[in-house]
């Protein structure tokens, strides 16, 4: 008899397999963190004192929109990465809206339920037309559907961009640039070099909201992959890795163990002090988001910057003239912010 094949595994089980068979440094990829409990505790973090990343973010938004006429004319779109709810997006809308043609809006989310939120909450400001996909497809989908010479508006609001590796982000902003046409603009969010001391405090707060989310993907494991995980031996950690300028989260063992997983058919050793890492939320400089404009193709219009808590919202421009170009420097001085106020 010909040998009975195994089951196709998950995205998350695959992705989860490969992070726990590391040697060097397990891992366990920061997307899945957001399951439904997930998602209601990153609410809570957003709530919190100590995290003032979102606070700041809507701030910036609030204060500086009513700028975007002055920049943009016209739009035929706004389209948002990863909208959420797009409840942030409001007032971008609304200061737009005054201009004298009619334009969509394209929220493309992973999640039906995020994109219904948006046509429910901001229908009366445009025409929604979402994109059910992840970032990459859902903007190649865009970018086809595309008609007319009118400018778009792109956005990828909050601090996402921190979450990839600095490796990987100048490629990630250049398939973001061929995308769009010349004229259009981009407007990037970033949270940006602070004391490290609040960066620390705001990834690992007394109330212990933030170690209940990171503890969380391991009992997601458990729900969905049948895995044997006892949380109460794993405890959140936070780390400044000050070289690659990132706040890190990790699960470290408290002790020697072996972890069964019934969708991978595997049991996983780890040792004492063992950790895995589940997240990097990388900071910035106002000069290194410049660098990376330059470098993926863009033009550099201006930096907003909350005077509360140091974050930035980066408007970009494609020009035809604007090519690529190496930065001046891929590493920075990250123990000072240097923020436009």
């Amino acid at each position: 008899m010909p040998p009975i094949a195994k089951p196709q595994l998950s995205r998350f089980a695959s992705d989860t397999a490969r992070g726990l068979a590391s040697e060097k440094q397990k891992s366990i990829p920061s997307r899945y963190f957001y399951d439904e409990l997930g998602s209601v505790l990153f609410e809570a973090i957003t709530l919190l004192p100590e995290y003032g990343l979102t606070r700041a973010d809507e701030r910036v938004l609030q204060t500086h929109s009513r700028e975007l006429p002055k920049f943009i004319q016209d739009p035929i779109a706004v389209a948002e990465l990863g909208s959420g709810s797009g409840r942030k997006t409001r007032s971008i809308l609304e200061a737009l809206r005054a201009q004298p043609n009619d334009f969509s809006y394209v929220p493309i989310d992973v999640s039906s339920s995020a994109l219904a939120s948006c046509s429910k909450e901001l229908g009366d400001l445009a025409s929604v037309e979402p994109i059910c996909a992840d970032w990459q497809e859902g903007l190649a989908q865009f970018a086809e559907l595309r008609r007319g010479s009118r400018p778009v508006l792109l956005l990828f609001l909050g601090s996402s961009i921190g979450n990839l590796e600095r490796k990987c982000i100048p490629e990630f902003l250049r398939g973001i640039r061929a995308c769009l046409r010349p004229g259009d603009f981009f407007l990037i969010g970033a949270d940006l070099v602070k004391d490290v001391s609040t960066m620390l405090l705001a990834y690992d707060d007394p109330t212990g909201v933030t170690a209940a989310f990171n503890l969380n993907v391991l009992g997601r494991v458990n729900r969905e992959l049948g895995a044997e995980f006892d949380l109460r031996t794993f405890a959140h950690e936070v780390r400044w890795n000050q070289a690659e300028g990132r706040i890190e989260m990790h699960l470290k063992c408290c002790g020697d163990q072996h972890v069964y997983i019934a969708a991978l058919d595997e049991t996983i050793a780890f040792r004492a002090g063992e950790t895995i890492w589940t997240e990097s939320s990388h900071k910035f400089t106002t000069v290194e988001l410049d660098d990376y404009a330059r470098a993926s193709g863009f033009a550099s219009v201006t930096n907003w910057v909350d005077a509360e808590w140091p974050f930035a919202e980066a408007l970009w421009r494609v020009d035809a003239t604007t090519a690529t170009a190496r930065p001046r420097s891929q590493r920075k001085d990250l123990s000072r912010s240097s923020t436009t106020r």
